[in-house]
């Protein structure tokens, strides 16, 4: 069993789409990460209609494992709802993408599963090539 089915495996036992009230979904998109260390940690999305509280399966899975590990590194990514990727049609939103580089700069080498099948991947660096935060790097890092 390669990487990417030990981390689709990890994430596919998470889908479970299911309102928890008239106002929250969650469970509809999950994801799982291979953290710098090897080590798997997992999300799902939990969308509430009061924007306050909307999560993506990618930011919960990153928030974990630096709860979990204090980790901050990411390497590969598979994000998908009822199957695995296909033809790209599980790519991570905007402000996961933002929210990995502010995470760690270094994240833009993360690898993120485009289709299971053929084991295509895409880097960070190419789906977000100009990230608006590189200025502010050289402060911190």
């Amino acid at each position: 069993m390669d990487i990417w089915e030990r981390l689709f495996t990890k994430a596919e036992v998470l889908y479970n789409h299911h309102n928890v009230s008239p106002f929250i979904y969650a469970q509809h998109v999950v994801t799982a990460i291979e953290a710098d260390d090897g080590n798997i940690y997992t999300g799902f999305c939990f969308e509430a209609t009061a924007g306050v509280f909307h999560l993506c399966a990618e930011r919960a899975a990153a928030f974990r494992m630096f709860q979990h590990s204090g980790q901050t590194k990411t390497k590969k990514i598979i994000t998908f709802r009822d199957s695995a990727p296909a033809n790209g049609n599980s790519m991570p939103c905007g402000d996961c993408l933002d929210f990995l580089l502010q995470l760690n700069s270094k994240n833009k080498a993360t690898r993120f599963m485009m289709a299971f099948k053929t084991r295509e991947t895409v880097a960070l660096s190419e789906l977000l090539p100009k990230w608006r935060g590189e200025d502010r790097l050289d402060d911190i890092q």
